[in-house]
């Protein structure tokens, strides 16, 4: 995956600009998820970002005016060009001759490769969009009846024993949900870190250079470096003092730096929906109108949407969303792209550009 906008600095309006601007394309070819959760991420992180992106997108609005201006009519564009409204983003502005379209990118707050990715998402738009349903992660139960919920990719290995019960989580993430057994502790291990547990439920992720532990039930503790296996020829290990964590809270372990302490944190009610996004169905979208999108959605949930107007509901829409993350995917349409939504008296939300 290429380099993530967050990660550049925005210190001035030209750095944020460009930030936006990069944000802008990834939505238009259509966000993974993951790329759907870090933009959310920084519309979050500060009140500048949103405004910037509208601000993008009102400065396309106006190029798409300069699809009527022709070189070999006048030396710069009639100012009244600019004044018109006119009813696509690009769908007029894709169609300026190449040395135009040059001058109108440069003018665009240095967007550069960015509003070109802009008009190569635009010519597959008016085709037919696509809707894939991704089926839910592989749901394993192990032999004591604990269950592992395994994201796309995962792998573990299992160990039990008479008095322990060891899993192994080789890559990716996985979700547990332990059966209670005072008698066999429940160990996870990955990098080097060990979650014990009697009977909860925690996510653990095996990311490079960390691995990240959320308690969404109960109390685990945090161990590091993994204690040995007991064997009459395993030699003692230094271990560290363990780190508890309990429901609504979060350890970061760098796997890195053996004796630097985990950095706990307590998370919030959203922002465990948030990093659990992965598990149920998901729905990925490519350049589908936004009716044909609302109707996925009230096929699979209670809470029903209603798309206001036609010139609404023609909306080319992309991303990967969890199925039953409504509220999610509407904070999408009003972040990104100018759609409100009104709940009506039967709780319907009608969605309007």
């Amino acid at each position: 995956m290429s380099a993530d906008p967050s990660d550049s600095p925005a210190e001035d309006s030209a750095d944020l600009a460009t930030v936006a601007s990069q944000w802008l394309a990834r939505r238009d070819r259509g966000f993974s998820a993951e790329e759907q959760d870090r933009y959310f991420e920084w519309l979050r992180a500060d009140p500048r970002h949103g405004a910037a992106i509208t601000q993008l997108e009102k400065t396309w609005g106006a190029l798409d005016a300069l699809a009527e201006w022709r070189p070999a009519h006048s030396a710069q564009p009639n100012p009244d060009l600019l004044a018109r409204p006119q009813p696509g983003r690009w769908a007029r502005f894709r169609r300026l001759p190449g040395i135009v379209q040059g001058i109108a990118a440069a003018v665009a707050l240095g967007l550069g490769v960015a509003i070109w990715q802009f008009a190569a998402q635009q010519e597959t738009a008016p085709g037919a969009g696509t809707v894939r349903v991704i089926p839910p992660p592989e749901r394993l139960t192990l032999a004591d009846g604990s269950t592992v919920e395994l994201n796309h990719g995962g792998k573990i290995e299992t160990d039990f024993t008479a008095s322990t019960r060891r899993v192994r989580l080789v890559r990716g993430e996985a979700h547990f949900t332990v059966t209670k057994n005072p008698a066999r502790p429940f160990i996870v291990e990955a990098g080097g870190v060990a979650v014990r547990a009697v009977g909860t439920a925690f996510d653990v992720r095996h990311a490079t250079g960390a691995v990240e532990v959320l308690v969404t039930e109960g109390k685990v503790q945090v161990e590091r470096p993994v204690p040995p296996s007991a064997s009459p020829v395993a030699l003692p290990v230094a271990v560290a003092a363990p780190t508890p964590l309990v429901a609504g809270e979060r350890a970061v372990v760098d796997i890195n730096a053996p004796t630097v302490p985990p950095v706990v944190a307590a998370v919030t009610p959203s922002e465990m929906a948030h990093a659990l996004a992965w598990q149920g169905v998901r729905l990925e979208f490519a350049a589908l109108p936004l009716a044909e999108v609302v109707t996925e959605f009230n096929l699979r949930n209670r809470q029903q949407l209603v798309v206001a107007d036609a010139a609404t509901g023609k909306l080319r829409v992309g991303g990967n969303f969890r199925a039953d993350n409504v509220d999610g995917f509407v904070r999408l349409l009003e972040a990104s792209f100018g759609v409100t939504a009104l709940r009506r008296d039967d709780g319907a939300l009608v969605l309007r550009r």
